[in-house]
């Protein structure tokens, strides 16, 4: 066994043990006939696959995609001027800027969710402050609603699209920002026409990290949303905890794997070799 191979060995062992392994019992539970918590049946059936495909099943489908792809195109329309802004920065004020940003990452996942609760709640800050100067009679229903569980989203994962495309920005040749200008582009053309498209593996990447997160969250839905925004991570949660049901729970877990899969062999193409690694 040659040196790299020997480096290699706790990487493939870590991928076996925790992706691999568990995916195929995800699978075999997805395709068992077993009624009993747990239990693998040999007689195997797509019949839980066909299930999901039901007017109700559907409608989550829908209303995860929908939500999203609604806090993707948000994170993105936030993100990019944010990470364009901190690149363009002076060493010292961009590491703080990056820090600054990734700075609420370092509080419990969970607790920031909570906070937004408190926010968000009929007595929270926004509704007191609206009633205290009169531009509202009587509370706002700002939490238990979609726009709740939306902020939700863009608030816990804009880092992760602001990232990507600020490495990417970064890494991008002035001499290319300075041979537009040379030739008479201005401001709005030069980024239109050099920074926007060298900066589209950033986005891709930021596209990818911010979409996978946000179509299989339960947290937020739950809390934000207060179990009237089910969504496809609530609808797997509630397959495995409260029916019961692992088969079904399982196979709605590997439709969403594979659309995951799907959406990223799609974009991933237009990544470049710079973000490639951010993916995985």
């Amino acid at each position: 066994m040659n040196k790299k191979s020997l480096l290699g060995t706790p990487y493939i062992l870590w991928t076996l043990l925790f992706t691999v392994i568990p995916l195929i019992i995800i699978f075999v539970f997805s395709i068992s006939s077993s009624n009993q918590i747990g239990k693998i049946s040999f007689n195997f059936t797509i019949d839980k696959y066909k299930q999901f495909f039901e007017p109700i099943y559907i409608d989550v489908f829908f209303r995860s995609v929908k939500l999203s792809l609604y806090s993707t195109i948000v994170c993105l329309i936030v993100g990019y001027p944010v990470a364009y802004i901190i690149a363009n920065k002076g060493l010292r004020i961009r590491n703080f800027l990056i820090i600054f940003i990734l700075l609420p990452q370092w509080t419990n996942f969970l607790l920031r969710t909570y906070a937004w609760m408190s926010i968000l709640k009929d007595n929270g800050p926004i509704n007191s402050f609206l009633l205290r100067t009169g531009i509202i009679n009587e509370p706002l229903t700002l939490l238990y609603t979609d726009g709740a569980v939306l902020m939700g989203m863009v608030y816990n994962f804009l880092p992760y699209m602001i990232l990507p495309i600020y490495t990417v920005i970064l890494k991008i040749d002035k001499n290319y920002i300075e041979a537009a200008r040379d030739l008479g582009a201005n401001t709005v053309t030069t980024f239109r026409k050099i920074i926007f498209p060298l900066s589209m593996p950033g986005v891709v990447s930021g596209v990818i990290m911010v979409f996978m997160p946000a179509i299989s969250t339960f947290v937020i839905s739950d809390l934000l949303g207060g179990g009237h925004s089910m969504l496809m991570g609530n609808l797997i949660q509630n397959q495995f905890l409260a029916a019961r049901n692992w088969q079904f729970g399982s196979a709605i877990s590997m439709i969403l794997i594979l659309i995951i899969l799907i959406s990223m062999l799609l974009l991933n193409k237009y990544s470049g070799d710079d973000t490639g690694g951010a993916l995985w």
